[in-house]
C-alpha cells in the first residue's frame, strides 16, 4: 500500500506539472451543418484547465507524502 501512494502520488505529480506549464490539450469536435447523412464538422484543440492541474499537484503531493509518512 505503501509504494502503491508514493508510484500514484508521483504520477499525480508529474501529470499535474504537466497540465501546468500547458502542454495538455485535447480535441473537441463540433458538428456545424448537418443534411440528412452529410455532416461539416469542425475540430478544435482546447487546453486542460490549470485547475485541474492544481488539484493533482496537491493531490499527488499528498498521496506521495502520506506514502513515505506511513509506518508500514
Amino acid at each position: 500500500m505503501r509504494a502503491g501512494l508514493i508510484i500514484v502520488g508521483i504520477i499525480l505529480l508529474v501529470a499535474g506539472i504537466w497540465i501546468v506549464s500547458g502542454h495538455a490539450s485535447y480535441q473537441d469536435t463540433d458538428t456545424l451543418l448537418q443534411v440528412g447523412s452529410a455532416k461539416i464538422t469542425a475540430t478544435h484543440d482546447k487546453g486542460v484547465p490549470q485547475w485541474v492541474g492544481i488539484a493533482g499537484i496537491v493531490v499527488g503531493g499528498l498521496f506521495a507524502v502520506s506514502g513515505f509518512i506511513s509506518k508500514r
